[in-house]
């Protein structure tokens, strides 16, 4: 018994060493069938250096204020597809791919110069950076679920050049980010090479299901849709990008700066989100100094994608107020 036990620890001894040291001197196993994301694009994709980063981005239709349209956690440019086209019927649409997600260039730590371009303050420079290249001098910023508190924090740095802002199941009163204690612990060589195969398990395995619980109607997501949303992860290093993203999270505490935001805003939700509760784009639309709410029944935390037509009612109609 006593060397059974004695065996045991030095297995388990030599496993956790080994689970240590691996990180230190194995290279990272790469995503199967990787390609560049330039490989990945839409005809009408466009392709753009900024800040050091090489965005990814839609742009129809023409006239000012333009609309940039910020997508959220997971998402890309491709949740904006049913409603890019209708909008440029009335000024120039922009739907740029946030760094970490869709086909924008995913630079590792040691790649980027200046800013972590996967942190909060370097978004909205991001997006000012991509205005200033293509000639845009003001712009209504409409943000879904994270891409809200992206749109917020660049409405607060800029406005002068931000007119007015759309949320869209924005995630304004959201933590923001790990929590302190737990960064560091992620940051280690060990976490920073088994994380990202962890997320990597996690979105080919449950993506579908993850992307179904943000529909009210999931016989609408068609298996066409499901693969849209899966194409960025055959980009390269699109799993430890994502762990870059995650680590440059911090808390923003935008509620407590709701105040400072006095240009006109329009609160979208559906009537059952389950994603940011319905509850709390009340609750912004109220505590915002001139906001409107519009609620579109039967829909989850994707209106722009679930309810498009009601989705573009709203903005129509908002729109039309600030001529």
């Amino acid at each position: 018994m006593k060397g059974c036990l004695r065996w045991g620890l030095i297995a388990g001894a030599i496993l956790v060493l080994l689970f240590l040291l691996v990180p230190l001197v194995a290279p990272y196993p790469p995503v199967p069938g990787a390609v560049a994301e330039e490989q990945l694009a839409d005809p009408d994709s466009r392709f753009m250096d900024v800040n050091g980063v090489r965005l990814h981005y839609k742009d129809a239709g023409q006239g000012e204020p333009a609309l940039i349209l910020l997508h959220g956690f997971g998402a890309s440019a491709y949740s904006w597809r049913e409603v890019i086209g209708p909008l440029a019927q009335r000024a120039r649409v922009i739907a740029m791919d946030r760094p970490a997600f869709g086909l924008t260039s995913r630079p590792l730590r040691g790649q980027w110069a200046g800013q972590n371009p996967y942190g909060p303050d370097a978004q909205p420079e991001l997006i000012i950076g991509l205005m200033d290249k293509l000639n845009v001098r003001r712009a209504v910023l409409v943000g879904h679920s994270a891409g809200g508190s992206v749109a917020m924090l660049t409405a607060l740095r800029y406005p002068d050049r931000v007119p007015s802002v759309i949320f869209v199941d924005a995630a304004i009163y959201a933590g923001g980010g790990l929590p302190a204690w737990l960064r560091p612990l992620l940051a280690t060589p060990q976490a920073r090479w088994y994380g990202p195969l962890i997320v990597r398990y996690i979105f080919n395995t449950r993506g579908d299901s993850i992307i179904a619980s943000a529909w009210r109607d999931t016989s609408k997501l068609t298996p066409a849709i499901l693969a849209g949303y899966r194409r960025p992860l055959r980009a390269r290093d699109w799993d430890r990008a994502f762990w870059e993203f995650l680590l440059a999270g911090r808390p923003l505490d935008l509620a407590s700066r709701l105040d400072e935001l006095t240009m006109p805003a329009l609160v979208i939700t559906g009537d059952h989100d389950t994603w940011v509760d319905t509850a709390l784009s009340r609750r912004l639309a109220a505590e915002l100094p001139h906001a409107e709410l519009v609620e579109i029944p039967d829909c989850n935390h994707l209106p722009q994608e679930e309810q498009p037509q009601a989705f573009l009612q709203a903005v129509n109609a908002f729109l039309d107020k600030l001529r």
